[in-house]
C-alpha cells in the first residue's frame, strides 16, 4: 500500500480512490464551502505531490489543517467584528452616561445599547455616531484599541488554536520530508 501511484507528469491534485476511502469526508460547519474545501485541498496536494499512501494521508492531513487554519482566522476576524459594537457601547457610555442622576442612568444604559445597535444596522447612524464619538477623542485608533482590550481572552483563545494546528501541520511536511529522504538513502 505504500508503493507509489502511477501519476502524469504533473502533480495530481485529487486523491486517488484507493487512499480516499481512508480519509473521512470533511466536516464543513455552516456557511462553509464545499468547493473551495476542495481548492485548498487540491492546492495542497500539487505542491506536496504525494507519491504513496501515507504521504496521500498525510497530505490529506496538511490540507484539513490548513482549511482549519483559514477557518481560525475568519471566525477571529468576525469576533473582532462583534467586538467593535461593543467598543462603541462602551465609547457612548463614557459620553452620554457620565452625569446623569442615579434615577436616570439605566434608561441611559438602554439608549447607548440601542445606540450601538444602530451603528452597526444603519450605514446613516453609524457615520453620525462616529463622527460624535470623534469629537469626544474616541478616533478610529481608539476604537480598536478597545475592541482588542475586550477581545483578549477569545484572541488568545484563537492564537492557541492557530499556533496548535500551525504546528502540526509543520510537523506533517517535516515528517513527509523525512520519508522522502529515507526512501532516496
Amino acid at each position: 500500500m505504500n508503493a507509489q501511484f502511477n501519476r502524469l507528469q504533473r502533480p495530481a491534485t485529487t486523491m486517488p480512490s484507493e487512499v480516499e476511502a481512508l480519509c473521512p469526508p470533511p466536516h464543513l460547519l455552516p456557511g462553509e464551502s464545499i468547493d473551495r474545501y476542495h481548492a485548498v485541498q487540491a492546492a495542497i496536494f500539487q505542491d506536496i505531490n504525494p507519491q504513496t499512501a501515507i504521504e496521500w494521508l498525510l497530505a490529506a492531513d496538511i490540507a484539513e489543517l490548513s482549511w482549519e487554519m483559514q477557518r481560525y482566522r475568519l471566525l477571529r476576524h468576525r469576533l473582532l467584528d462583534a467586538y467593535r459594537q461593543k467598543a462603541i457601547q462602551t465609547a457612548l457610555r463614557r459620553i452620554d452616561v457620565v452625569g446623569i442622576a442615579p434615577d436616570f442612568q439605566d434608561l441611559a444604559e438602554i439608549y447607548t445599547v440601542k445606540n450601538a445597535l444602530d451603528w452597526q444596522l444603519d450605514p446613516s447612524a453609524a457615520h453620525e455616531i462616529e463622527a460624535r464619538l470623534h469629537s469626544h477623542g474616541f478616533d478610529q485608533h481608539a476604537l480598536n484599541s478597545e475592541v482588542y482590550v475586550q477581545a483578549r481572552d477569545d484572541l488568545s483563545l484563537f492564537e492557541t488554536l492557530l499556533n496548535g494546528a500551525q504546528l502540526r501541520r509543520l510537523l506533517l511536511l517535516k515528517e513527509i520530508n523525512n520519508m522522502r529522504r529515507h526512501q532516496r538513502a
